[in-house]
């Protein structure tokens, strides 16, 4: 299942980010609340404070070697939002199955996996033993309890709609 992990300061950029995002992708699955993002200052001087982060998940099922041109299409998206060369938005996809979690960067290192076109793949979160692990590497925030929470209740709709299909 495709999602992109937003973060923002304006909610007017996320609304209209957003619509392009399901004019891209399809329907909405799934949309959490705007929650406060506070584990680093990495992006503040681009993006603003406070910044908020919301998950969207999408209806539409992805097939996994997708992920690259999806960031790609993110990463054009992000550039027509951004104003004198800084970002409004930072969307990050990735997918999620019932195995784990994966996220598309274009930022290298040792445990991303090339994918081609300058987009590299890392397993962000593991699911074993009833949840969902990080490994050494994982973002702070997607080591939070609150994401684990979400992440684990879509899981769960995801084995269900799988089941139905």
């Amino acid at each position: 299942m495709l999602f992109v992990g937003t973060l923002y300061c304006q909610e007017e950029v996320y609304l209209k980010s957003k619509e392009k995002l399901i004019s891209m992708f399809g329907p909405v699955f799934m949309e959490t609340s705007a929650m406060p993002w506070e584990y680093t200052d990495y992006y503040k001087e681009e993006l603003g404070s406070p910044i908020l982060r919301r998950f969207i998940f999408f209806e539409n099922l992805i097939t996994q070697d997708e992920i690259a041109d999806i960031k790609l299409r993110t990463n054009t998206l992000e550039a027509e939002f951004s104003v004198d060369g800084k970002r409004r938005i930072n969307l990050d996809p990735g997918y999620l199955t019932p195995a784990k979690i994966v996220l598309a960067s274009t930022k290298d290192y040792s445990h991303r996996i090339y994918l081609g076109r300058g987009i590299y793949a890392e397993v962000t979160l593991i699911y074993s033993k009833g949840r969902f692990h990080p490994h050494i590497y994982t973002y702070r925030d997607y080591q939070d309890e609150k994401y684990l929470e979400i992440f684990m209740d879509v899981r769960e709709r995801l084995k269900a709609r799988l089941k139905e299909e």
